[in-house]
Parts: structure tokens; sequence; C-alpha cells
């Protein structure tokens, strides 16, 4: 069975390559002829069906005020924000939404205040399973600023379209409190609602980096409100080169995710599409992904044919991007001794795959984070003071280290 469905995978998707090919190129003849505007993605988030657990706390998002706090990559001029409904079976009513700078959280600038419109309407009723954009309006973004997203909703889907691994806190206010500058009495929730990118028209040479993965892009470990994701520590460090200032970087990870079956959000290969390929202005693309497909494996026996169907999705991501293309940097899987998940024939999977990673040259460079977060050379260990008490996930220190790690002049 499982053979069956990596050869319909891999048929599907070769169908998805020579068309997507053919139709990229005259897309991208089209748009240089019409001189459309080089929209690039500053910020975005990956979105799911959020679990009953991670759901919006009373008051509930129905009628009432949510505030979001995001922090973008690269800056710009004018921008254009991307909201989802992708998850839900019913209308998402958006009323009003707007944007400012963060004073200190959930306090904003009302000065910077921008009210969004959609089709020339303050607000917009988003369908079940659609996702939109606003329309293109002015603002002064800062590279690697705060900004605060204000939504005030109608009626909502019972089930919502978001990212529960924030790593950041939200306020909700019962009723309209769009133009409130600073959301006194909010009930807070760790979790991202509706939100789905921020795009920003920008110079020719713009551009960013999708990093796509589980829970170790998503940032768990990392500090609440401190934006200190390994993806953080790489945009900082791209700004503060004036070489790659104008690269942006977008965080695509989803905690627990996996890339064949199973795990929490759609699959890698399900979500590759739209979390990778839709982007605004990516050239690169970070593929961190497997671990939890590894970590599921419940026999011995199965572990080589998990490692062998892992490498073909990688195949079929990386002939996708390329198609687009978009040049993809392959990261080897973490070490997890002594983890939840570790047992002998799933480290003989992680060789399997990671050996495949380094020397196959499928991947246009390798950043080998293994090397780098080892406890010694061939340890299957991470070192000791790098993860968050679990020898799976980094700690605050693991992300810092992790983003230095990545050679910037892979983006030069």
């Amino acid at each position: 069975m499982k053979k069956e469905y990596i050869k319909l995978l891999l048929l599907s998707n070769l169908f998805f390559l020579v068309l997507g090919c053919k139709s990229g190129q005259t897309q991208e003849k089209v748009s240089a002829r019409a001189g459309i505007e080089n929209w690039t993605g500053t910020w975005a988030t990956a979105q799911m069906l959020v679990e009953p657990n991670n759901m919006p706390p009373e008051p509930g998002l129905s009628e009432n005020t949510l505030r979001q706090i995001i922090k973008v990559s690269i800056g710009g001029n004018k921008l254009r924000l991307h909201f989802s409904n992708i998850f839900s079976d019913q209308p998402t009513v958006l009323k009003s939404v707007s944007i400012a700078d963060v004073a200190a959280a959930p306090i904003i600038d009302l000065k910077s205040q921008k009210i969004l419109s959609f089709n020339g309407s303050s607000g917009i009723t988003i369908n079940p399973g659609e996702e939109v954009f606003s329309d293109a309006f002015n603002f002064d973004l800062k590279p690697g600023q705060l900004l605060a997203v204000t939504i005030y909703y109608g009626a909502t889907s019972q089930k919502t379209s978001g990212h529960p691994g924030s790593r950041t806190t939200s306020y909700i206010l019962k009723g309209d409190h769009l133009n409130d500058k600073d959301f006194a009495g909010a009930v807070k929730t760790d979790h991202w609602y509706s939100i789905m990118g921020v795009d920003v028209s920008a110079s020719k040479n713009a551009a960013n980096i999708v990093c796509m993965g589980n829970s170790i892009i998503d940032g768990r470990g990392s500090g609440t409100n401190k934006q200190n994701r390994f993806t953080d520590i790489l945009a900082a460090r791209l700004l503060a080169d004036k070489k790659t200032e104008h690269i942006g970087v977008l965080n695509l990870g989803i905690g627990g995710n996996c890339v064949l079956q199973g795990g929490l959000g759609p699959t890698a290969l399900n979500r590759f599409d739209r979390d990778v390929l839709s982007q605004q202005g990516t050239k690169w693309l970070i593929l961190l992904e497997g671990i939890n497909d590894i970590g599921g494996i419940k026999r011995a026996e199965d572990a080589p044919l998990k490692a062998k169907e892992l490498i073909e999705a990688y195949k079929i991501m990386i002939g996708k991007a390329h198609a687009k293309g978009i040049k993809v940097y392959g990261c080897t899987i973490l070490p997890f001794q002594k983890s939840f998940y570790d047992a002998p024939y799933k480290q003989d999977a992680r060789d399997i795959v990671n050996e495949w990673i380094r020397y196959s040259n499928s991947f246009d460079a390798v950043i080998d984070f293994d090397k780098v977060m080892a406890s010694g050379v061939g340890s299957k260990t991470i070192l000791a003071n790098m993860h968050d008490n679990d020898f799976l996930h980094p700690n605050e220190l693991g992300y810092l280290t992790m983003g230095q790690a990545v050679d910037l002049d892979l983006f030069k």
C-alpha cells in the first residue's frame, strides 16, 4: 500500500512539474511585459485547522476584536495583508481591520494606524476554504519591526484557520475596539488566527527565503514574545549585512508536522504548493523536515522504507521548487538520542536520510545542523546546553547557534 501511495504521488507531481514549468515561464513573461509590482513576502505563517485546545478563549472571536503582533523581516512603503479561512467550514466575517506600529504590546502608536480595505470596502466575508488579500495601501514599514494587526470580527466559523505555534501573545476584547490604543483588560492567548502573510512592494532585487519544517522551524523552545526563533536570528543577520539587507525570511514551520502522512497540520507534501510556491518573491527554500516521520516509525523493519519514502518526497519538493526557479537548501536532521523518539532503528533511518542530504548533490546546498548541534563528532545526542530539556528541541541558545551557523554567502 505504501509503495502504491508513493508511486501515485510521484506521477501526480511529475505532471505538476511539466505543467507548472510551462505555466510559470509564461507568467513570468507576462509579468515582465505588464510591469507588475515586485510584491515580496516579508512575513508569513503556515495555516492549519486549529485544534480544540488551541481555539480562541472566551469571549471568542465572533463580534469581538483581536489584536495580533508579528515581526516582519524586510521593510517597504506599500503593503498588502493576506488572510485565511482555508480550513473552516463556515464563512468568517472581517468587519474591519487595521495595522499599526507597536509601542509596547498590546499598546499601539495610533498615529501610525492604517485602516485596510478589501475591493474598496471596509470589510469582507471570507468563504470556507478561501484566502484573501487586502487592497494595497501605503505604510512606512521598517525592516524588522513589530506590527500590530487588529481585526474586528463579525460572525466566525466554528472551525478556525490559524497558526497555534505563534510563540507570540495575541489579545481579545469583547466588542469593537479596533481603534483602542492600549487594549486594557484584554484576554491573552499565545496563538494566531486568520492572519496568513504580509507582502511589501519592494525594489527589484528584494526577495525572501522560505523556511519550511516542523516545530524546530516553528520555534518550540524559543522565548514567548522574544522573537528569537532560528528564522528570527537569520533574518536579523541578513538585515545587518549590506549585501543581504534586501532579503526577507518567511517562517512556514508547523509543530508536529510530517512530510508524508500523520502529524499535525497538512503534511509538507500537501501544503508545499501553498506554503512555498505561492509565496511572493521567494528565491530560496530552507527545508528542515522529517524528524516526526522518523519518530513515528513503529517497527524496525519499516525504518529503511520510511527513509526511502522521505528521500523520494524531498526529490518531489526539490523538483517543484526548481521548476519555479527557487534554490533549495537541505538541512540535516538534528540529533535526537535520549529523546522520546529515540530507538536504534530510528537512528538508522536518520543516518540514511542525512547521508543522502549531505552527499546526493540533490540540494543546491546543505546546511548541516546535525554537525552544528551534535555533542561531538559522530554523536547522536544534542549538545547538553542547546536543548529544551527534551534532547530534541533546541532552546534559545540552540536557535541562536543555528541562526548564526547559516552561511550568508548562500544568499549573495
